[in-house]
């Protein structure tokens, strides 16, 4: 399954097709997710547990939702949002300056594989929806525990496929289904096909949740959301140097 998800990667999930949807990404969020996108955020920001005054790295920002979200939850924290797509950071920038939070966000294009960043930099490092697009989820997730303090938290919110329960036929619908055909509606863009494709190819909890075991993280809860079609993943980093 690993392997399969990791073609659909390279092959659909490019900072050039994420350009290419990027006026349109939050309004196909808030339509194919009813708009329980942002409660699921609501929560990734809980589970974060943060200190006064924070310093906090967002990985594919994208147009910087979750970026917003945590700095105005934390006043005092600042965020650093970084993402392959410069068409979903200049949406993103647009947003930050309108919430007049240009001082207290930074959007910088890289590659949540290698990152910029010093050891032990961060307080909290979260990636929301965007795992299942980096080619090397492995090398990620050791990044984020590289760059996280001791004590810190990496929180990971993505999509997921229900294999079972009352509402799993029904959400199994939705995204194979809902999800593909109208996101191609409202974007204008055959590439949100993608979505429907990398989610179905995304491992289970429990398999995502091992890998990160593997990746130098401590894995504290793993929490389905909303039936299972979103699971939250709370880690630690593991001190092996």
């Amino acid at each position: 399954m690993t392997t399969n998800s990791q073609a659909i990667t390279v092959r659909g999930g490019s900072g050039a097709m994420f350009d290419r949807i990027a006026r349109r990404y939050d309004l196909l969020n808030r339509v194919v997710s009813f708009g329980i996108d942002q409660r699921w955020r609501k929560k990734a920001v809980r589970a974060l547990a943060l200190p006064r005054g924070a310093r906090v790295l967002d990985l594919a920002t994208g147009t910087a939702d979750l970026a917003l979200r945590i700095a105005r939850t934390h006043p005092d924290a600042h965020v650093v949002g970084v993402d392959p797509s410069r068409g979903m950071l200049d949406v993103g920038q647009a947003k930050i300056a309108a919430a007049n939070l240009s001082g207290r966000i930074e959007l910088v294009e890289g590659d949540a594989e290698k990152l910029p960043f010093e050891d032990d930099c961060f307080d909290g490092v979260t990636i929301a929806f965007g795992i299942r697009n980096v080619p090397d989820r492995g090398a990620a997730l050791r990044e984020m525990a590289r760059v996280t303090k001791p004590g810190g938290r990496v929180v990971v919110l993505e999509l997921s496929e229900p294999k079972s329960g009352i509402f799993g036929p029904l959400a199994r619908f939705h995204i194979h289904t809902v999800v593909p055909r109208v996101g191609a509606l409202l974007s204008g863009a055959r590439e949100y096909l993608y979505l429907q494709e990398s989610i179905a190819a995304f491992p289970p909890p429990a398999e995502f949740a091992e890998l990160a075991e593997a990746s130098e993280l401590d894995v504290l809860t793993v929490r389905p959301l909303t039936f299972g079609v979103s699971c939250l993943y709370v880690a630690e980093p593991r001190r092996v140097r």
